[in-house]
């Protein structure tokens, strides 16, 4: 399979791999887990997952390096939000030591799937844990599956790093004190409709603003915003609605230590984006997407420009692209060698 793949011309669409792990949570503890060449589950009709939602996910890449090996990035912080997502919705957390032993065996299993060094592509693992067994009532699932399946994926930018336009939605992404800040796929059902109405009027997604007053940006589509100040400054939204992504928590750090950048995590009002050169949307699948502009109410705020991504925004891609494929080095504990 692998050698018949165009690797130019990967997206981020579902290609069956080899082999990805699963493991069973039941009598109280995590069963031993094992790789497996099945990709479909085979679940109960009553499964908590299917009929409540009880359910968590995450999403972190493999990188193949110049030298051969392979760069897992940061898989303990991808291991603490998915342990805050179970706790959140009553799933039992998976140790952090099975959730990285569990990336590392589904990687070297599918090893001839990572996109080689200079194509800009590389491997995507999504871990879950859904809530499976007999049940119909609104409660706890009584067992679990945890599961860790990869799928190549090209780099997102075709041609480079392009700036894209955004429009703020009327949609809430999450609720005030709801699961915002838990990586659930009813966050995601949320923003299906507003995604899909922002990309039928020409722009790349929706952005959300907070749920109480609907005047400071919260996410940008299933991304994290950042932007930097006329005089400097990295401000990224803070709020309980938030995903903490950990290419923001990265980048924060980035921002502060190779760049000499003030970081704060605060509010960015609607309608005061005139204090801001270059906004930026960021995630694990497109690391950096540049924001051209934001429509509100009808109007158009160009940040930096339309056609051209700002040299701040172009120097925090560019360092961490450079950490994750290991041409430059990283903070300590950022990368787990596979």
């Amino acid at each position: 399979m692998s050698s018949e793949i165009d690797w130019s011309k990967l997206g981020f669409d579902y290609i069956k791999t080899d082999k990805r792990f699963l493991a069973v949570w039941r009598d109280g503890a995590w069963q031993p887990g094992t790789l497996t060449e099945d990709n479909v589950l085979h679940i109960s009709e009553g499964s908590t997952a299917l009929h409540y939602g009880q359910q968590c996910f995450e999403g972190l890449k493999a990188y193949r390096c110049k030298d051969g090996s392979v760069n897992l990035f940061r898989p303990d912080q991808n291991a603490a939000r998915m342990a805050r997502s179970c706790d959140r919705t009553l799933m039992p957390s998976v140790p952090t030591d099975m959730f990285i032993d569990a990336c590392q065996q589904v990687v070297r299993a599918n090893d001839r799937f990572i996109p080689p060094y200079g194509t800009g592509g590389a491997l995507y693992l999504r871990p879950f844990v859904i809530g499976v067994g007999d049940n119909i009532g609104v409660r706890t699932a009584p067992e679990f599956i945890f599961s860790v399946f990869c799928i190549p994926v090209g780099p997102y930018f075709k041609g480079g790093m392009k700036p894209h336009n955004f429009l703020v939605s009327g949609y809430d992404r999450a609720a005030p004190n709801g699961t915002g800040a838990a990586k659930v796929g009813g966050n995601y059902a949320a923003s299906l409709m507003p995604g899909l109405e922002a990309k039928k009027r020409g722009f790349a997604d929706a952005i959300y603003l907070d749920p109480i007053s609907h005047t400071k940006i919260e996410e940008v589509g299933s991304a994290n915003l950042f932007a930097i100040t006329e005089d400097g400054k990295f401000v990224t939204p803070k709020s309980n609605s938030v995903l903490p992504g950990i290419t923001r928590l990265s980048l924060m750090q980035l921002a502060k230590e190779r760049l000499g950048l003030d970081v704060i995590e605060g509010d960015v009002f609607i309608d005061k984006l005139d204090a801001y050169k270059e906004a930026g949307a960021c995630g694990t699948a497109a690391v950096i997407t540049p924001i051209g502009g934001i429509e509100h109410n009808g109007k158009l705020h160009v940040f930096h420009s339309e056609t051209e991504v700002g040299p701040v925004t172009k120097k925090l891609y560019n360092e961490l692209i450079g950490i994750q494929t290991g041409t430059i080095e990283g903070p300590a504990g950022w990368i787990v060698k596979v």
